[in-house]
């Protein structure tokens, strides 16, 4: 393939992604962003992608073949003016995304408010372990493949599945453009307040995907949880096959053998239980693991297969990750967004911990928390935690005051995180979980408590 695109917002997880695939086609690509800065920043220039700080008119001076528009875009960018302007071509990553990589092969998606990056990582990690060779592009990085995206070698596709809207000249959520063939939904509640009015109004984007799915393919989902039940309830022309943790009804089940879910045994519709142990913790993951397990066997990868494969799953950055264990304290890094996230990493952990505390670091970053529609169920979805320490973001405009006082835990609000390291620093001890839950930067945190722990003094 020849030509070139140029990305506006090429360094979020999900446009980067669609830059290393077109690099992968042939295509020239530049791109733009408000933010040029590594880890992204790195990965694409390796590809050979042009970067621009920036959303410059010249930027486009080129005159590329296609503008592929990122979602944060908006008109009055002067960017996306100009390519008003000039009359270039533009479309959206999804939309670049169907027509360039997904027409013709077996699109695997998953979707859900959480879990989507975990599955979808687990799910290409099975196909490949098995010898599929899949194309990906997830909102992560999958450390099994050290990559966001790929084209694959063969007609199987994974596409981590949002709902988030798709562009500025596109209100409909991005996975409308999939057309999947297999698709997963984790779960399903209310989140992205900033689009959506209500659970209602998501639950009808999902119908409008599952209207895509034809009766040949399959859709995996949660054993009786009602959002879900109510979206089938619209509408939906495909079988299903459900999944739940000890649910006797579900097609496909776990049972803990281990309290942290480190262990655990998988029946499914037709074959002989098999036996899973493996690195992570909790419950959810254990979930995220029968989807990606349905999933495949859709395509053909059997239970044992997959209960090798995901022995040797390597999980996903910024997913739990483990950054470091100096002193015998554990520190995690974990993308939490919303209420339910926070809670069931705090369970798995909590599991896992042992007679060691479980310390959380919490950032509320994302656009619905930073908008106050969680606020009433932060303070509960702490409560596996044994000392919380909330950080309140610079420009929200609701404090978490109230949070901490209605607290089942010691737990403390700060805004300066320097001061944050220091206090968790000085109390930590051996044994400890510490994790810090943020879907953004949170300032350099990590490192610096790293640093601390180690008895260092940050750069």
């Amino acid at each position: 393939m020849n030509g070139h695109i140029h990305i506006l917002g090429i360094c979020g997880t999900f446009m980067g992604g669609i830059a290393l695939l077109a690099r992968e086609l042939g295509l020239r690509v530049t791109g733009s962003d408000a933010n040029v800065y590594p880890p992204m920043s790195t990965q694409l220039r390796a590809a050979g992608i042009d970067l621009m700080q920036g959303y410059l008119p010249e930027h486009l001076d080129d005159n590329p073949d296609c503008v592929v528009v990122g979602n944060a875009m908006s008109r009055g960018n002067p960017a996306v003016e100009a390519m008003l302007d000039r009359g270039l071509a533009y479309t959206s990553g999804p939309q670049w995304l169907a027509q360039h990589v997904l027409a013709d092969r077996w699109v695997l998606a998953v979707s859900g408010t959480h879990g989507k990056t975990t599955t979808a990582s687990m799910l290409a990690w099975l196909l490949e372990d098995a010898g599929m060779a899949p194309g990906f592009l997830i909102g992560g990085v999958p450390a099994n493949f050290g990559v966001s995206a790929r084209l694959g070698d063969s007609d199987f596709f994974v596409v981590e599945a949002d709902e988030y809207d798709t562009a500025f000249f596109d209100k409909r959520s991005k996975f409308v453009h999939y057309r999947p063939r297999t698709l997963t939904i984790n779960n399903l509640e209310f989140d992205h307040a900033d689009i959506f009015p209500d659970l209602a109004a998501i639950q009808r984007q999902f119908h409008h995907l599952l209207r895509c799915v034809p009766a040949s393919g399959l859709v995996v989902h949660p054993h009786g949880v009602d959002a879900v039940e109510e979206t089938f309830a619209m509408g939906c022309w495909t079988p299903r096959q459900s999944v739940g943790l000890d649910v006797a009804a579900a097609d496909w089940r776990a049972h803990l053998e281990a309290p942290d879910g480190s262990a655990f045994t998988v029946t499914g519709p037709d074959a002989a239980p098999v036996a899973i142990r493996w690195q992570h913790c909790g419950g959810h993951n254990v979930e995220n693991a029968l989807t990606a397990m349905a999933a495949a066997r859709h395509v053909g990868v059997v239970g044992a297969s997959a209960a090798a494969s995901l022995a040797s799953f390597a999980g996903v950055k910024r997913r739990l990750e483990l950054l470091g264990t100096p002193r015998d304290i554990a520190v995690y890094d974990d993308f939490a967004h919303h209420p339910t996230a926070i809670a069931t990493t705090l369970q798995g952990l909590r599991a896992r911990a042992g007679d060691g505390r479980v310390i959380a670091l919490v950032e509320p970053r994302s656009n619905t928390m930073r908008m106050g529609e969680h606020r009433a169920r932060l303070a509960d979805c702490t409560a596996d935690a044994d000392q919380v320490y909330w950080f309140q973001p610079p420009g929200m405009d609701w404090s978490l005051q109230p949070v901490v006082a209605a607290s089942p835990v010691p737990a403390q609000v700060l805004d300066d995180v320097d001061e944050l390291v220091a206090l968790v620093a000085a109390q930590a001890r051996p044994g400890d979980q510490v994790v810090i839950m943020s879907n953004g930067s949170f300032a350099a945190i990590h490192q610096k408590l790293l640093d601390q722990l180690r008895g260092r003094k940050s750069a």
